[in-house]
């Protein structure tokens, strides 16, 4: 297995980088690539790690060289939101950035896996569905909106409320990856029933504007990053954990195809040889939650069709 880290000098990509050093099978490769000149550097930083992954770092022109026979592609570059800032604030930097890269991967490695971090992902991953159908190798099942953050966030928050184990906490998280189209199902964890229904919506609220209670508490020097990369090394190796045959492998992504909700829409994935192979339907909601699902599918459409639109022009200036 070749995982390719796109970013892998920020903030989220070298945590997310030391994961995959050390949980990644033997035999595995490691490529990291990213426009800081120290990137090589991170790269032998890991190398001295003890495990058998193979780490090689590149930088500057070498995108196409970091890519070559990559399975996955895990991409966190991009920019941080800052305090006062929304994941839309960050839309025309980071939208720029992905339709670049993900290019290239169509290039270089048009069967690959692509996991892609940089928000607004709600945006992002249509933007990366256009550059795919340009080149002609867009296949839904292979490309990932990364949303798993907000499963880790829904299970730590739930268990503490619960008085719970953290480790064995479950909750399905769909919609979208920012604001109101994050929309965790608490109704279906056991204990859900002793939660008033004040404070079930106070802990949906808290965990939609979890990434703004971290840029706040930081103080301005930077986003969620070591969450992120937890969640984000959680998803790829899930990802090749299904390339390689696995069976039963699951994890909740943003993905096209599945849901009458949205033409993109975060939900539970069961992962195969080829990608993801299936959606598995979350039933029946609350009505608080069908409440929230409603209200959350017009502006899930809105952040899809800026990023639709975003990609056809930027396919069409970069021909």
């Amino acid at each position: 297995m070749k995982v390719a880290v796109l970013g892998a000098a920020g903030g989220i990509g070298q945590p997310l980088s030391l994961i995959l050093k050390t949980q990644l099978p033997a035999g595995s490769a490691l490529s990291l690539y990213d426009v800081a000149p120290f990137t090589p550097g991170v790269a032998v930083d890991l190398s001295h790690i003890p495990t058998d992954v193979c780490v090689k770092g590149f930088t500057g022109d070498d995108l196409p060289k970091a890519l070559e026979g990559a399975d996955i592609v895990v991409i966190p570059a991009g920019v941080a939101r800052k305090p006062g800032m929304t994941r839309d604030d960050l839309f025309n930097i980071n939208a720029g950035i992905i339709a670049n890269l993900v290019k290239n991967c169509a290039k270089v490695c048009p069967k690959a896996c692509i996991c892609i971090i940089t928000n607004p992902v709600n945006s992002t991953v249509p933007i990366a569905a256009e550059v795919l159908k340009s080149e002609g190798v867009y296949d839904p099942h292979r490309l990932f909106g990364v949303s798993a953050l907000d499963v880790l966030r829904s299970e730590t928050f739930l268990a503490e409320e619960l008085g719970l184990s953290k480790a064995y906490m479950q909750v399905p998280v769909i919609g979208g990856h920012s604001g109101n189209t994050i929309l965790p199902l608490l109704s279906k964890v056991l204990g859900y029933e002793t939660i008033s229904q004040e404070r079930i919506e106070q802990l949906t609220k808290r965990i939609q504007e979890a990434g703004t209670e971290v840029v706040e508490a930081k103080a301005g020097a930077g986003s969620a990053t070591l969450s992120m990369a937890l969640a984000g090394a959680r998803f790829a190796l899930k990802v090749g954990r299904g390339l390689a045959g696995e069976p039963g492998v699951t994890e909740y992504g943003y993905v096209e195809g599945g849901s009458k909700y949205g033409q993109f829409f975060a939900q539970r994935l069961e992962f195969g040889t080829e990608g993801w192979k299936r959606v598995i339907d979350f039933g029946p909601v609350s009505d608080y939650e069908q409440k929230c699902l409603d209200e959350a599918k017009s502006v899930l459409e809105g952040n899809i069709k800026k990023g639709v639109e975003f990609g056809q022009k930027w396919v069409a200036e970069n021909k």
